[in-house]
């Protein structure tokens, strides 16, 4: 018997698990594979370590511009891959020490509910007072024809590849896709990349797929927005991925094909119907305080519905609910989750987009500040991009932040900050920011909402 059982030791499990620690409970954490779930093993740490390696490779083909002179630069992909594991080895190390010393007992193997206070771990049966399911998601399949064909890769496949192919047709332009089609663009393939939706990252304000799209097509990737996948064929060696759009029919080949078309929740298998805890398809239904229908067990992450499958929303969850499973009365509020995407040049969005701004109510304005007019972006040889203002209008509260651009994902922990004060384009612009950094955009981008922008000719001022 333990005080709190958390189930999956993904971002969100094992926070939980540490947090419930720190406030005095029993805990164990229940694990069937590798502690660090899907971001730190196959997800998130991964991508950003390859990706690195890209971008240095990258950077040393530029090298000249920089007065530097080098030659014979090759991207020796299996060193890539190699340092990748370390660093993924790393961190999972580093979580299990971090639980070893909250006195967090670690139980390997797969839970399933006998009963809303009991899971069965192989011969072994587990109670407890609460329990905090956190099984996170997996790859979503979409039903097109040949995509179990040998050749076709998910996400984790793709991160795992031992040998990069000449080509590779990437079927999702949100965020996993465009940054896997970052990643192969760079190390030198032939990218396709088809999005369903007339623009990339569907989900996020419309001047950002925008302007990525216009960014990875200067590094040649195809980009086929508006065009449906309808099937896959093994053609001459090859993939033969045929594809529609409105107006007609075109095939590509392509000696890979990744489908990166989003994730779904892990829900099947643990039990859940013996729990009594309500759920479907798109995940365990929960309140703000991340409880289920059963007052004893809580969902946390991917496995719970919400917009946000991301792993820095299911850690905070997670700290709600072991907050609140300890006697504690924490809530979730989503209106300022930050989001990014590490492509090249970076996407980050938090708070509303400009049209949801407006499908809302709001008298909305829009400031925008071109990184062309930033001098650190400029010194460092990567103007590309803008970072976007959206204030409702009467007294300048500012409702969300956007940006394409050099370390973005950065910056936007000041957006966010700005929307949970309820801060004004006022109190923005009026913030001191160093020089040089790209932070300085945001306040440029505050003032351009009235055309004071300090350091534009030209004020990019996206639909106003």
């Amino acid at each position: 018997m333990v005080d709190v059982a958390v189930i999956g030791a993904g971002s969100g499990g094992y926070v939980a698990a540490l947090r419930a620690a720190q406030l005095g409970a029993q805990v164990a954490l229940i694990e069937r594979d590798q502690l660090g779930g899907v971001c730190l093993n196959q997800g998130c740490i991964p991508s950003k370590a390859l990706l690195r390696s890209v971008e240095v490779y990258q950077l040393a083909r530029k090298a000249a511009r920089f007065g530097v002179r080098a030659s014979g630069m090759t991207l020796d992909w299996e060193a890539a891959q190699a340092r990748k594991s370390r660093v993924v080895q790393g961190l999972r190390g580093g979580v299990g020490r971090l639980l070893d010393r909250a006195g967090v007992e670690v139980i390997r193997g797969e839970a399933r509910f006998v009963s809303p206070d009991t899971v069965v771990v192989g011969r072994d049966r587990i109670e407890a007072r609460y329990f905090i399911i956190a099984t996170g998601s997996h790859p979503a399949r979409p039903p097109i024809p040949g995509l179990d064909l040998p050749g076709v890769l998910d996400s984790q496949q793709a991160l795992e590849l031992e040998e990069l192919p000449q080509s590779i047709c990437i079927i999702g332009g949100g965020a996993i896709g465009v940054e896997f089609a970052t990643l192969f663009a760079g190390a030198g393939l032939k990218v396709t990349l088809v999005e369903m939706l007339p623009r990339l990252l569907p989900l996020l304000d419309h001047s950002l797929g925008q302007g990525l799209q216009r960014s990875l097509e200067w590094r040649r990737v195809e980009v086929l927005t508006g065009t449906r996948v309808t099937g896959i064929e093994a053609v001459d060696g090859q993939l033969q991925i045929t594809m529609t759009t409105e107006s007609d029919e075109r095939q590509v080949r392509a000696e890979r094909a990744l489908c990166a078309v989003g994730r779904r929740p892990n829900v099947e298998g643990f039990g859940l119907d013996a729990a009594g805890v309500r759920y479907n398809g798109s995940g365990i239904a929960v309140d703000e305080r991340m409880r289920t229908n059963v007052p004893t067990v809580y969902a946390i992450g991917d496995v719970a519905q919400g917009r946000w499958q991301l792993a820095h929303v299911a850690s905070h969850e997670g700290i709600v609910a072991a907050e609140n499973v300890c006697g504690q009365d924490a809530r979730m509020r989503y209106h300022a989750v930050p989001a990014c995407v590490f492509s090249s040049p970076e996407v980050a969005s938090v708070g509303l987009s400009e049209e949801e701004a407006r499908e809302q109510g709001y008298d909305v304005q829009v400031g925008a500040f071109d990184l062309s007019g930033n001098g650190k972006a400029l010194a460092y040889g990567q103007p590309e991009g803008f970072v976007k203002v959206v204030a409702e209008g009467e007294v300048g509260q500012v409702l969300g932040v956007h940006a394409v651009g050099p370390h973005v994902s950065e910056l936007i922990s000041e957006g966010a900050m700005a929307i949970t004060l309820e801060a004004t384009l006022e109190e923005f612009a009026s913030t001191i920011h160093p020089h040089p950094t790209v932070s300085e955009a945001l306040a440029e981008a505050a003032l351009a909402v009235e055309g004071r922008a300090i350091h534009s000719s030209r004020h990019l001022l996206l639909h106003r």
